[in-house]
């Protein structure tokens, strides 16, 4: 009986130290995703929507990209990850015309899909900050042409 109590606290305790440094262990295994894992699922996600110019993030992000040649797909990604559940922010730039609510909510269908499918960890929340509008010149004729064939 003694012995049983003592299994039961061993699995309690492995369960109260679920959480290191940044990383999540599911369930009894030996598993751990860190934080900046989900935070690349999450980055390559919300990238790949229609209407997503580029992800926001800080001025070091941007020169590593440029020194390594790669892309860092968790730029502009913030994570807080818990014990079975997760929180992400996502910063992006979004390009001109196209109507923010829809890029917003497709970006947290996609996030909450890739990283929940992949880590098995529940997505609370899906917070989008859109940082800015790409106004990219070409982007900007485009819509000219198009606005001045309306008229004719």
């Amino acid at each position: 009986m003694e012995e049983n109590n003592n299994n039961v606290e061993n699995v309690q305790e492995v369960a109260n130290n679920v959480e290191n440094q940044g990383e999540v262990t599911l369930e009894n295994s030996n598993i751990k995703i860190a934080d900046d894992v989900i935070a690349v699922i999450a980055g390559a996600a919300a990238s790949e929507v229609p209407g997503v110019a580029s992800m926001a993030g800080g001025f070091a992000g941007g020169i590593s990209e440029v020194f390594s040649g790669k892309k860092n797909f968790a730029k502009g990604i913030k994570v807080e990850a818990g014990e079975k559940e997760t929180r992400i922010d996502v910063n992006i730039i979004v390009e001109y015309g196209v109507r923010i609510p829809d890029v917003a909510f497709e970006i947290q269908n996609r996030v909450k899909k890739a990283v929940e499918s992949m880590t098995g960890l529940k997505v609370v929340d899906v917070n989008v900050h859109v940082q800015g509008v790409n106004t990219d010149s070409n982007n900007m004729n485009e819509v000219k042409t198009e606005d001045s064939n309306k008229t004719e």
